[in-house]
């Protein structure tokens, strides 16, 4: 298995793991493949934003975003949030989600970041407890606006 940062050519795929994870089947509108285009520009753009994929047997098997945003906390650093973890159904359970999560994790520290923070829906069991083992603590509630 290997990690690397996505390219245009993935975006297909990824958007159908992203879909794949969603809470609620057919999300992500598949059709508007410019918008995700622009998106991974503009991400690649960015000097703390990063979209990486988990590529087993040239497959691209798992997906996951990290970026960091500079706080006034901690003399004005640097903290990361994990985002869009999703793992093909058919590997789940077999190493590419904590593949992905340590290379997270790692570009997060490269970057000089003080801490690495996600959130999980809170129907996800099994994806909390995988945070856990990777040494994420439930330390906050959060709150989102749909706009």
């Amino acid at each position: 298995m290997t990690v690397r940062p996505a390219a245009v050519d993935d975006l297909p795929r990824l958007v159908e793991l992203i879909d794949l994870g969603a809470t609620r089947a057919g999300k992500e509108d598949r059709s508007d493949q410019a918008g995700y285009r622009r998106a991974l520009a503009e991400i690649d753009a960015a000097p703390h934003d990063e979209v990486l994929v988990a590529v087993v047997g040239g497959e691209v098997v798992g997906v996951c975003q990290v970026f960091a945003v500079r706080h006034l906390q901690e003399r004005g650093g640097l903290c990361a949030e994990v985002e869009s973890v999703h793992v093909h159904p058919d590997v789940r359970g077999g190493g590419v989600g904590s593949v992905l999560l340590d290379a997270a994790v790692a570009q997060a520290r490269a970057w000089g970041c003080y801490r690495v923070q996600l959130t999980s829906d809170k129907t996800r069991g099994d994806a909390h407890r995988f945070y856990a083992r990777h040494g994420f603590t439930a330390t906050h509630e959060g709150f989102k606006l749909r706009l």
